[in-house]
């Protein structure tokens, strides 16, 4: 598995402003999280969702493709953070 957080720059209030995704090793989604400007999380894996998040139906583009848009600023984590976020959000 492959855990990514992109920080989102816009003033979109019902939009989220850091996206959490685990991947497969298609680049396939398994879990998200959403996290909202003001601290609300929506989540979306296999076994549901909360919110409006859901799972990407494409494989999530690399890193460098992610980052040439200015409006994604995207980190590798590890799965400990990812749990830790996932664990906040389904709390």
């Amino acid at each position: 598995m492959n855990y990514i957080k992109a920080r989102w720059i816009h003033s979109i209030e019902s939009e989220p402003v850091l996206l959490y995704s685990e991947l497969d090793d298609q680049r396939m989604e398994v879990r998200k999280v959403e996290v909202f400007a003001d601290g609300r999380m929506d989540y979306a894996g296999r076994m549901g969702h909360k919110g409006n998040a859901r799972l990407g139906k494409v494989p999530v583009p690399p890193l460098d493709e992610i980052a040439a848009d200015p409006e994604f600023e995207p980190v590798k984590i590890n799965q400990g953070e990812f749990d830790a976020v996932w664990a906040k959000a389904n709390s």
